[in-house]
């Protein structure tokens, strides 16, 4: 049992590690613009060295918001003119609302998912020292079930980034594809759903050894 609860908590502190990393970093997607190298996360997006958040190019539908995301004016930046017009040109085109509600979708169910994995390390630790709170309540299937969270919480988090991203971004870039960050969200889905196997497992020959212990 405690072999079981022992890689079920190194499986979930990886996967909490992974889940923090991915949803901080700016490596979801990367693409080419008018042979410019960009990328972006689930809070800011990067051209070539400059990074702005997502929120200064979808948080206003016109006039500030695009311009002070974007900098200077492209009648200043003489070649990058028409990279700043085809960007604001995709970002309008994509509506306000629609997009709030994609990156506040993703963002809420990352955050959601690392909050569920980190309640799932705290139970797994509370079990594995043998606490004598929760007397109630088995430790290890809680910590299973907060680690199954973990995994639902993420798999949608990834499926509603990588359905808008094929369905919207995608088409309106020649030359993309996923990045890094997103990967490691793959990985941390895989390590938490393997926490939460290896506490079920652990509490599955818990019960066992309490019903075959005599009375």
């Amino acid at each position: 049992m405690y072999s079981f609860m022992g890689g079920g908590l190194f499986c979930a502190w990886v996967g909490t590690i992974l889940l923090v990393v991915a949803t901080a970093t700016d490596h979801w997607m990367q693409y080419r613009l008018s042979g410019s190298f960009a990328h972006q996360g689930l809070w800011r997006y990067c051209l070539g060295s400059k990074c702005y958040l997502q929120t200064d190019s979808i948080g206003e539908a016109l006039g500030q918001g695009l311009g002070h995301a974007w900098g200077p004016s492209p009648h200043r930046s003489g070649s990058k003119g028409h990279l700043f017009c085809r960007w604001k040109t995709l970002w309008l085109r994509e509506g306000r609302g629609q997009a709030q509600a994609y990156w506040n979708a993703t963002r809420a169910f990352m955050i959601l998912s690392s909050l569920c994995a980190t309640s799932g390390i705290i139970m797994g630790i509370l079990a594995l020292a043998q606490q004598p709170s929760f007397a109630r309540l088995s430790r290890p299937f809680s910590a299973g079930i907060m680690f199954f969270a973990s995994t639902f919480f993420v798999l949608l988090a990834l499926a509603i980034y990588t359905g808008v991203t094929v369905s919207f971004l995608g088409r309106r870039f020649g030359d993309w594809r996923f990045s890094w960050s997103y990967i490691v969200g793959w990985v941390a889905l895989l390590m938490t759903f393997f926490a939460g196997i290896f506490y079920m497992c652990a509490y599955r020959m818990h019960e066992c050894r309490r019903l075959s212990t005599p009375r």
